[in-house]
């Protein structure tokens, strides 16, 4: 078993270099599916739930050409199959964006129902209702689902909730449907912004990502031979930028687009942080304890569930009584178990979560419940006195690269030990 083992506390200093998207990647990856030729796609995150991503698109008959760790070039001229492996696709959400694609590509697939974070009830009713207005019909059975369609025709389809994932996987199932799709009440993240860039450079008709309403024009092909650069990702960003808060720390985070940080860089003011944002790098610090807040996870431009651990770690160590209200999942403040065995005094109810700042954390044994959890405990770990052991850290290497070496580079005493 993994682990990691922090010795605290440390100020953080230095600069860090933000990797593409996760969010992002694994939607574009899938995403060629569609294209019945090859593309390159740069500026991929090294982490395992690509090397996973990959895996499953190899099994439907991909070639993947590696040109660097960050770099692929990628065939999906020849698919041989249109049954996505159980084992693989099980391991983490995002693999439903197979379903879009290969509806889009082939008409119909066969896939495990998506596993990843348990972050309470994740239903996909919308991508469902989504398929089925496009002209596909779905099943599930024992764990999988079927869909499958004669043909895909365009229709408008209003989303009953803002759902990031059910936007992206109408948008591929549509891509290549005969007529117009409208998207009513679509969500507006960044990377669905990437995700609808990387398919009309190949060749498609998408219009409005990032606003509520996107309008997808069917065409008969995309051409591929085309390379692509994955936006860079802002919930890594926003991790570095609140571990410069947590550590009382002076950081310069590099390659990241500010605009997609504006909720993030409000409350670390308003708690008492300085922010600095010079276009494609910013620059946060910290060199008091900070103030109380309350916070609320709202769909993009909020402020993002994604962040809603490591803005818990803020908290814990902020001067007074703050709140954070989790509107999107159910099950997100498991880490604040693990924090209470840090020293924290945090009460959580329900999707409500009440913080008592102290005024330091304690080293401790603590355990990563899902992806972010696991780099808010990284974060604690670092501002706490004495040393904590992290473990679970399969949960952390599916959103972050050499996530402890980039600490270590910003002074922190950290190193991976495999018991």
């Amino acid at each position: 078993m993994e682990k990691l083992v922090i010795k605290g506390p440390t100020p953080l200093k230095g600069e860090v270099t933000i990797n593409g998207a996760k969010n992002a990647a694994v939607a574009i990856l899938p995403a060629t599916l569609l294209i019945n030729g090859s593309c390159t796609i740069e500026n991929l995150p090294n982490i395992s739930d690509i090397k996973i991503s990959c895996e499953i698109l190899e099994k439907l008959g991909a070639k993947i050409k590696w040109n660097t760790k960050n770099s692929i070039t990628i065939d999906t001229s020849n698919l041989s199959t249109t049954t996505a492996p159980l084992d693989l696709t099980s391991k983490f959400r995002a693999s439903y964006y197979v379903i879009g694609a290969m509806l889009g590509r082939k008409g119909e697939i066969e896939v495990g129902m998506p596993g990843g974070c348990k972050l309470g009830a994740r239903p996909i009713d919308q991508h469902i209702k989504g398929f089925e207005s496009l002209g596909a019909t779905i099943t599930t059975e024992k764990g999988t689902i079927y869909a499958k369609a004669q043909k895909l025709t365009g229709a408008p389809i209003y989303m009953d909730v803002v759902s990031v994932g059910a936007t992206i996987n109408v948008m591929l199932a549509s891509v290549l449907a005969e007529g117009t799709t409208v998207i009513d009440n679509a969500a507006k993240e960044p990377h669905i912004v990437d995700v609808a860039n990387f398919l009309n450079t190949m060749g498609a008709d998408i219009r409005g990502a990032g606003t509520d309403v996107i309008k997808i024009n069917g065409v008969k092909k995309l051409n591929g031979n085309a390379t692509y650069s994955v936006v860079p990702d802002q919930i890594e960003a926003g991790t570095f930028m609140l571990a410069a808060v947590a550590t009382k720390g002076d950081i310069v985070i590099k390659n990241c687009i500010t605009k997609h940080l504006e909720s993030i860089t409000a409350k670390i003011i308003e708690v008492g942080g300085n922010v600095e944002d010079n276009i494609d790098s910013i620059h946060v610090w910290c060199d008091k304890r900070p103030h109380k807040a309350t916070i609320k996870t709202l769909p993009y431009p909020g402020f993002p569930t994604d962040l809603q651990p490591q803005m818990g770690v803020v908290l814990s160590l902020a001067n007074g009584n703050s709140i954070i209200h989790e509107s999107i999942w159910d099950s997100r403040f498991q880490y604040t178990e693990e924090l209470n065995k840090m020293g924290a005094k945090i009460t959580a109810q329900g999707k409500t979560a009440f913080f008592e700042g102290v005024k330091k954390l304690t080293g401790s044994p603590v355990y990563s419940s899902d992806l972010r959890a696991g780099a808010a405990l990284v974060i604690a770990g670092i501002s706490a006195d004495g040393i904590t052991e992290v473990y679970n850290l399969e949960h952390i290497d599916r959103g972050y690269e050499n996530i402890e070496e980039k600490f270590r580079k910003l002074g922190a005493n950290i190193k991976r030990i495999n018991e």
